[in-house]
């Protein structure tokens, strides 16, 4: 089977290619991006992965192990590099969408040019998100259809962001055949889980999950059909044990309710969140930038150090993810578990293995709702826990989200939609509607200046 990465020189590919040494799921793997530096950089880090993964194969084998790593016999993916777009997507079975329209030097200016206006700039939530979302729609929909005119029978797995916003838009070519991916809510719900003394992977776990990419709330946590949620959110001393936790802060989750996705805390807390970027040393798109500059400068000019350069600078980038947040919140040190990276690479895989194989499986998904939630139209996409198997991915019915739950939804549906409306049209009223919709932005008058200053 063959998969096709469209950003194949981004930075955290190497984590994709990672989770799929050792299965013999995929047998071929395409790399397509438009910078041939990253692409060359990004194809000396797997090369040397891949070596590293043989060489510990070779050694359990050795020493009379059972084949050394996990499925060792396996063997690892045929690598193949392309900066041609037809050519990559002709005969893929999966598209894994992962590009950065506009590189971490676009993110700098979405996250600057509202910040100068003294409202939140971020990579999707929002001016910063709306800003990214803009740049972002013609490109993914100008792959949508080249998808369709040569890989019809191709399953897109979207992680571009604004994932939501450009799965629904991708949706509109391409049907339920693209499906969009987050690794935020599973690793809530696996580190919730672990908080309440759950196994997350024992046969009687199970969630109920409801939102939008980046705005969802975990409102059951099950065991043997015993809701854990409500005990964990009594004890202050378990919530102190895994991220949400200590982010929004054990009194702030007992009134709520609920267990928010990390991103909320730039909505609850908004105040806080917006004093600590603008206090910061560096905006995140900054530091990314300045970090992956000279990651790539440093790996081309050392092509045989490149894997141990990636390793160190995602060590890096794990340690510092949404250090702001922390900072505004007390500062605090990210578990060790969730600093080995990964998340999203998995979540990808197990849903290659569930449509390849029709294993059915159940993963938090972003799709159109189809009615799940019904306070939205059957085409609006959501992120719900979904069926997936060779079928694709199917939305399972979840309990109404709650007078603020959806609220905040409507809302940023409307953001999403009028942002694709401006993407697509070039209309300024729309992408000005959807920028002053946003409840991080303030004003009217401070969304026409934000517009003014991207140039729109």
């Amino acid at each position: 089977m063959r998969l096709t990465i469209l950003g194949g020189g981004g930075f955290r590919v190497p984590l994709v290619h990672r989770a799929l040494l050792g299965d013999p799921l995929v047998t071929e793997l395409v790399l397509h991006d438009t910078d041939p530096r990253r692409l060359r950089v990004v194809g000396a880090v797997l090369a040397a992965q891949r070596a590293a993964w043989e060489r510990e194969a070779a050694a359990g084998t050795a020493a009379g192990s059972a084949g050394g790593p996990a499925g060792a016999s396996a063997g690892a993916p045929a690598l193949r590099l392309t900066g041609d777009l037809d050519d990559a997507l002709r005969g893929a079975d999966f598209v894994f969408s992962a590009m950065r329209v506009g590189g971490t030097a676009g993110r700098v200016g979405d996250e600057r040019t509202p910040l100068a206006q003294g409202v939140l700039g971020q990579e999707t939530v929002g001016a910063g998100g709306v800003l990214y979302g803009l740049r972002t729609v013609p490109v993914a929909l100008a792959v949508a259809e080249r998808v369709r005119a040569v890989a019809p029978d191709a399953w897109v797995i979207n992680f571009t962001n604004p994932a939501g916003l450009v799965t629904e838009a991708m949706a509109r070519v391409l049907g339920p055949r693209v499906i969009g991916i987050c690794d935020s809510p599973v690793g809530l719900v696996r580190r919730a889980a672990r908080a309440a003394g759950a196994d997350p992977d024992a046969p009687g776990f199970g969630y109920d999950y409801v939102g939008l990419n980046h705005l969802g709330w975990l409102r059951r946590l099950t065991s043997d059909g015993r809701d854990l949620l409500p005990g964990l959110l009594a004890d202050p001393a378990a919530l102190a044990g895994f991220e949400e936790g200590r982010l929004f802060g054990a009194e702030w989750l007992a009134a709520l309710g609920s267990l928010p996705n990390e991103y909320l805390h730039y909505y609850y807390f908004r105040r806080e969140a917006l004093a600590a970027v603008r206090s910061a040393p560096a905006t995140r798109g900054e530091f990314l930038d300045r970090q992956q500059s000279a990651f790539f400068a440093a790996a081309e000019a050392a092509p045989a150090d490149a894997y141990r350069l990636w390793e160190g600078t995602r060590r890096e980038r794990e340690e510092t993810y949404m250090a702001e947040n922390r900072a505004a919140t007390g500062g605090w040190e990210r578990d060790q578990r969730d600093l080995d990276g990964g998340g999203y690479d998995r979540v990808a895989l197990a849903l290659m293995r569930a449509v390849a194989r029709d294993e059915r499986t159940v993963l938090i998904l972003n799709v159109p709702g189809g009615g799940a939630v019904s306070l939205l139209d059957p085409a609006a996409v959501v992120e719900v826990p979904c069926e997936v198997g060779a079928f694709g991915a199917r939305p399972l019915p979840v309990a109404p989200p709650d007078e603020h739950q959806a609220g905040l939804m409507l809302t940023l549906k409307a953001v999403e939609r009028a942002t694709i409306e401006a993407a697509t049209t070039g209309s300024r009223r729309a992408a000005l509607r959807a920028l002053a919709l946003h409840p991080l932005v303030d004003s009217p008058t401070v969304a026409d200046r934000i517009l003014t200053a991207a140039r729109w």
